[in-house]
C-alpha cells in the first residue's frame, strides 16, 4: 500500500537512516527496530501535549506496509488523535526514502496509547484543548 508523502509543510518528528546493525542477514530492516522508532516518535508527541513524563501503555494497531533497507531514510511523523483524562492516543506513519530523489513511500502505521503519569509514576490528568 502506498500512500500519498506528508505534505511538503509537515516535518517529521524523528528522522533517521537505517544501518547495517538495524538488519537481519537478507538485508531488511528489523521489525522492532521500526516499532521502537514508532514508539519514540510518538512518546515525543505524548510528552509534549501531556507537558511531562508519559508511559506507552498500548499498541492499539501496527501494520507494516513495506519493508525497510539499510540505507533508508526514515521518518516518523506523528499526531494526536485522542486526548482522555490521564492518557494520549497518537498516530504514527512511517516513510522511507530509498532514493533521495524519488518520493518517499509509507512503510508502517500505528496507533499507540500513552498515559501521563506523574514523579511517583502514578497517571496524572491531561488538561483538555
Amino acid at each position: 500500500m502506498i500512500e500519498t508523502p506528508p505534505h511538503k509543510d509537515e516535518v517529521p518528528v524523528i528522522r533517521v537512516v537505517a544501518m547495517p546493525a538495524d538488519a537481519n542477514a537478507a538485508g531488511d530492516i528489523f521489525g522492532g527496530w521500526i516499532m521502537s522508532q514508532v514508539d519514540i516518535a510518538g512518546s515525543v508527541v505524548a510528552t509534549r501535549r501531556a507537558k511531562g513524563r508519559v508511559v506507552t501503555v498500548a499498541v492499539n494497531s501496527f501494520e507494516f506496509h513495506q519493508p525497510v533497507f539499510i540505507g533508508d531514510l526514515v521518518s516518523c511523523y506523528a499526531e494526536v488523535s485522542r486526548v482522555g483524562n490521564t492518557s494520549l492516543t497518537i498516530n504514527v506513519k512511517v516513510y522511507a526514502e530509498r532514493d533521495r530523489l524519488a518520493s518517499p513511500i509509507k512503510v508502517t502505521a500505528a496507533v499507540l496509547t500513552y498515559v501521563a503519569v506523574d514523579d511517583q509514576r502514578k497517571p496524572r490528568p491531561v488538561e483538555k484543548g
